[in-house]
């Protein structure tokens, strides 16, 4: 949480790229931590180290997909924001997948698993230093327009960015304007809204308590282990299956498509997992449950509330809408996981009943207000809720002066 909530202030500060690579150090530090602990023998490395490495995750979280919308064309933003959670799909998968007992998850070598983070800290800093600072962030923040030309130029391959360069030089807005304005306030509700659907969907309750429910579903031990690291490999192709048709389909269709499926299965789950006890073959109704749950989440809720929100907004009061998201989906993130224990512990099979509950709201929000920005430029995005606002506005004030009218109308009508 404190990491996704500096998140702008890095951004801003030293810039996308400049975030990224910076925040590495981070990773160094709680690597080192964590990887020696156990030669130490000190479980404050291991806090310290836990600690540190939320915050490299919370400003990877808010500066990551922030980049990678800044510096995608209009044609592939969708597709170039999905590959920011196949990023981290893969993350998963890698990270379960040597934490098995066969593997380095043992009493001896788990110092080298949680040390492990430093191979994905290397790959970045020999590959991000060859790509350029955005060109939002050049021209809107620095003030560098021939830097930002350049960065552009680099990017498209092409010389002719003379209308993008003017797509990008839009109005500035203060962060105070992001709480205040009608015209940011429902991109800001939206965008919280669905960072809430992603972590309230439940989904880290299924990947931090998944092996328990497959032991649950009277699978052995390290059956439910290897079929943990099965739907993390489920979650990896389907993510990038979502990447592939995010802008052929669109968000809005994904979004919906997926959180009606992770409804779906989730009440499958629960009914299955409520009536196991009397049908052995139920059991194997978990584990189907369970999977199509993660195909769904992989669909929509997975990745696109990642990058929507940088799509919602436009330069002024970007860094700061995503900093707020990124803080409230952690933020989601801890609840779920201090939660989830007690709820399981008191309701036992129906403890997956209030995500399945919250699942159906977050499904009528999306149909009722999540907008499509599919193939739209951000500009025109911000102007659909500026027009919107406008129309609020306009209704508010001719409500007010009807409501004078009448009231004026009354009293000459009593001065009679």
């Amino acid at each position: 949480m404190l990491g996704g909530v500096t998140a702008g202030l890095w951004a801003n500060r030293y810039g996308r790229r400049g975030a990224l690579l910076r925040n590495n150090s981070t990773a160094v530090v709680a690597a080192a931590l964590l990887g020696f602990a156990k030669m130490s023998k000190s479980y404050e490395m291991l806090i310290v180290g836990r600690f540190v490495s939320g915050i490299n995750a919370g400003v990877n979280s808010g500066v990551g997909p922030l980049y990678l919308a800044e510096i995608s064309p209009v044609s592939l933003r969708g597709l170039v924001g999905t590959l920011n959670q196949l990023a981290i799909t893969l993350g998963v998968l890698v990270a379960e997948a040597i934490g098995l007992s066969i593997a380095l998850g043992t009493d001896e070598l788990w110092p080298l698993c949680v040390g492990f983070t430093i191979i994905p800290v290397l790959f970045q800093l020999s590959t991000l230093t060859c790509c350029p600072e955005t060109p939002h962030h050049l021209m809107l923040t620095l003030n560098d327009d021939d830097e930002a030309e350049k960065a552009l130029v680099w990017l498209r391959g092409t010389e002719d960015i003379g209308e993008e360069l003017e797509e990008i030089r839009v109005d500035k807005f203060s962060v105070a304007d992001l709480f205040k304005n009608a015209e940011l306030r429902w991109p800001l509700i939206i965008s919280l809204m669905l960072q809430l659907s992603q972590q309230f969907s439940g989904i880290n309750a299924v990947i931090y308590y998944s092996t328990s429910i497959f032991e649950e579903a009277n699978l052995s031990e390290a059956a439910s282990q290897y079929a943990t690291v099965g739907v993390g490999l489920v979650n990896v192709i389907m993510t990038f299956f979502s990447a592939l048709l995010m802008d052929k389909l669109g968000r809005r269709v994904l979004m919906i498509t997926g959180l009606a499926g992770l409804f779906a299965f989730s009440s499958v789950l629960v009914t299955a997992l409520v009536f196991q006890g009397s049908a052995s073959w139920l059991s194997y109704v978990c584990i189907v449950a369970v999977v199509f749950y993660i195909i769904f989440f992989a669909t929509g809720p997975g990745a696109i509330p990642w990058f929507y929100v940088a799509e919602l907004f436009a330069q002024g009061p970007r860094t700061a809408a995503v900093s707020i998201s990124v803080l409230v989906n952690w933020f989601a993130n801890f609840i779920v996981g201090v939660i989830f224990p007690e709820l399981e512990s008191s309701l036992g099979v129906y403890s997956f009943l209030p995500f399945v509950v919250m699942l159906l709201g977050f499904l009528i929000f999306t149909v009722a207000f999540v907008p499509e920005t599919k193939g739209k430029r951000i500009e025109d995005i911000t102007l659909l809720f500026k027009t919107s606002a406008s129309n609020e506005s306009s209704k508010v004030d001719l409500t007010y002066r009807q409501i004078s009218e009448d009231v004026s109308s009354s009293v000459q009508s009593s001065g009679r």
